[in-house]
């Protein structure tokens, strides 16, 4: 399977800078599947198709100010970091941009806060905290919004609000679940009042799920690690429902990778998953997928194309396209149904 089938041409003013003012004021992509019928609502629509027989599955991560503007101690020069991993409370990776710059052994001012390069790996660097915080309370104090590169300006305080799902709980994340980012306490209570059961999991979104496929073929990619936790008595209730034949819906691709990662990999309740889902896959959990409108030959959009088939996807997308969807993570909104 050639990556080049999941090419696409989108157009520049298409790509959502902003999120709307309101969560629920995107538009909603209704996707059926098993049909091919395609409707066109708005996100607060969504509380009208679904009830009590489906399953909504969240991602309660909670995205960190990851990136880093520091100067070097002794000449000033300007570094951007964006933190990978987490070593210890005092030591994290993160990327260096430029790189060159970021040798082994040299120190920097990150607003008030310093860090020393203590290792190089490839590609990455291991920075140390000299200051008096741990790494979280260090990002919250002197770091920045991770957004996204395609959104072409610098994060404000807004996007402090903006880009974190109004569930979020679990530090951890560079990225927004962005799927989750539609909803409003608002909606989720109408999904609860019509019997909707709103089951909450965590992966901590990494450069995995955003690492560009740069093979030829797709089954040669290979995803990179990212962490999730599925508490036991939520495994429990997954399992249940999924045998009462109720329809399991992933809020995310983050969400739908967590929960095959658990059934592939012998109901593992925690741990790392590099698993990689593109047309061929069976999904053994997930019967429906609510997910915003991704990046031409990327693993989310792979992903949805697992789901309801490349061509109806490529159908979805150029109507998309027609009718002025907003795209990627502050855009519009999908919800695929096996109905």
């Amino acid at each position: 399977m050639l990556i080049s089938e999941f090419d696409f041409e989108l157009p520049r003013d298409r790509i959502a800078q902003y999120p709307k003012e309101k969560r629920d004021e995107s538009k909603l992509m209704i996707l059926h599947f098993k049909t091919g019928k395609i409707e066109h609502r708005m996100f607060k629509d969504i509380v009208e198709h679904l009830n009590k027989d489906h399953i909504l599955v969240i991602n309660n991560t909670k995205v960190v100010k990851a990136r880093l503007f520091c100067n070097r101690e002794d000449t000033g020069g300007k570094v951007e970091f964006l933190l990978t991993g987490i070593v210890d409370d005092k030591t994290f990776i993160a990327l260096a941009n430029p790189a060159r710059k970021a040798k082994v052994h040299l120190r920097f001012r990150c607003g008030n806060g310093r860090v020393e390069v203590i290792e190089y790996i490839p590609k990455k660097r291991v920075l140390k905290i000299l200051s008096k915080e741990d790494v979280l309370t260090f990002l919250e104090k002197y770091g920045s919004v991770p957004l996204p590169p395609y959104i072409k300006r610098k994060a404000t305080e807004k996007d402090e609000l903006w880009y974190q799902t109004v569930y979020a709980k679990r530090k951890g994340s560079i990225a927004a679940p962005t799927a989750g980012l539609h909803f409003t306490p608002h909606i989720l209570n109408k999904l609860k009042e019509k019997g909707v059961n709103v089951f909450e999991i965590t992966l901590h979104v990494g450069l995995g799920t955003f690492k560009p496929i740069k093979t030829e073929k797709v089954e040669e990619h290979t995803m990179d690690v990212e962490y999730y936790e599925i508490e036991e008595d939520i495994a429990e209730k997954i399992k249940n429902a999924k045998k009462s034949g109720k329809s399991i819906i992933g809020v995310g691709t983050t969400t739908t990778r967590t929960l095959e990662s658990w059934s592939f990999d012998n109901k593992r309740l925690r741990g790392y998953t590099d698993l990689f889902i593109y047309p061929g896959y069976k999904y053994k959990v997930i019967d429906g997928l609510l997910t915003n409108f991704h990046l031409p030959k990327s693993t989310p959009l792979l992903l949805v194309s697992a789901l309801c088939g490349k061509d109806l996807l490529k159908k979805a997308y150029n109507e998309a396209i027609k009718r002025n969807y907003r795209f990627f993570s502050y855009g519009d909104a999908m919800l695929l149904l096996n109905d």
